[in-house]
């Protein structure tokens, strides 16, 4: 058996923002097939529109429109796209200086290998079949043929949507990572598998750390000694969460709490039921409640929550530092 333990992990979250009167008259282009750059105080026309001029620094107000046809000025080969990439098959980011701009837009390029794609290639926007005011509804860009091609694709097909300036984006936001426990961390998940919540002391300051550390952040040793300790503690502080968010698992309002277990230096976080959100407070005694047997994995969710147990509250002085 491995001694440490590990698993992937995924943060994911929507990102959602305003976007402003000049990125939403951009995005407001976009959903209707149309490319809205900005004229700066110093001639040149700028795609995305910048919303302050960046010579006088006043907001931008001379917007134009600009080509879907343009140029390549710098390019570079994606051989194995990631999660969330525009392709999931190889493919090319360019720099494009579109026709009428004198700043080039980043966006991808689809071409079958880097033998296809070479700086000052002509190339066009290919619009998405659905667009709703965001970068994407530029799909990508495509090599253009020649002459007879580049006059044609003038005249790209313009967007049946119609409604109110676009105002805010959602942008999803995700980080894909593999997680490796330490020595000390595997032993504690090895032993909420066997329903125990394993610690580890320093041996110079004897402070006890769960979940365990490697080394002792007071003294800077090596945590040496595994101390199983009790499913029981003290509430040392905590929040009512009363905002409903994305992915939320429980009915607000309900209790996060710090929890500094018997034995423990330090409190760990969970969750507080089984009891009034309004009825919990510091000093209050609780104990784990665990999952039935058969749903136990090597995770702190193996415990549901903490419930009170009725025990008068902890003398403040017994949590006074573990605040």
């Amino acid at each position: 058996m491995s001694r440490t333990l590990q698993a992937p992990v995924t943060v994911s979250f929507d990102y959602t923002r305003s976007v402003g009167p000049v990125l939403g008259r951009f995005l407001t282009g976009l959903r209707e097939g149309r490319l809205v750059a900005a004229r700066t105080s110093d001639g040149r026309v700028v795609i995305p529109p910048p919303e302050f001029d960046p010579v006088t620094h006043l907001e931008t107000e001379d917007f134009v429109e600009v080509s879907p046809t343009g140029t390549v000025a710098s390019w570079t080969w994606v051989p194995e796209p990631v999660k969330d990439q525009p392709f999931d098959r190889p493919f090319a980011f360019v720099l494009v200086t579109l026709d009428g701009a004198d700043v080039p837009i980043l966006h991808a390029l689809d071409v079958a290998s880097p033998d296809d794609v070479s700086t000052g290639m002509l190339v066009r926007v290919r619009w998405a079949a659905e667009r709703t005011g965001v970068i994407t509804d530029i799909a990508c860009f495509e090599p253009v043929g020649g002459p007879d091609e580049v006059e044609t694709s003038a005249g790209a097909p313009s967007s049946t949507n119609e409604g109110e300036p676009v105002t805010g984006i959602i942008t999803p936001v995700s980080l894909d990572y593999l997680y490796a426990a330490s020595p000390e961390e595997s032993a504690f998940y090895r032993g909420l598998l066997e329903g125990r919540i394993l610690g580890q002391r320093c041996p110079t300051c004897h402070k006890v750390y769960v979940p365990p550390r490697s080394a002792c952040p007071v003294d800077g040793v090596a945590t040496t000694d595994e101390v199983e300790l009790a499913d029981r503690g003290t509430v040392t502080t905590f929040c009512i969460v009363n905002v409903p968010f994305l992915g939320q698992k429980i009915k607000p309002p309900y209790v996060s709490a710090y929890v500094l277990l018997d034995g423990a230096d330090i409190a760990f976080l969970h969750l507080i039921l089984d009891v009034p959100a309004e009825e919990v407070h510091m000093g209050m005694r609780v104990k784990a409640v665990w999952k039935p047997r058969e749903e136990w994995g090597t995770t702190i969710e193996n415990i549901s929550h903490f419930s009170p147990t009725g025990e008068p509250d902890a003398d403040y002085e017994t949590y006074r530092n573990h605040l």
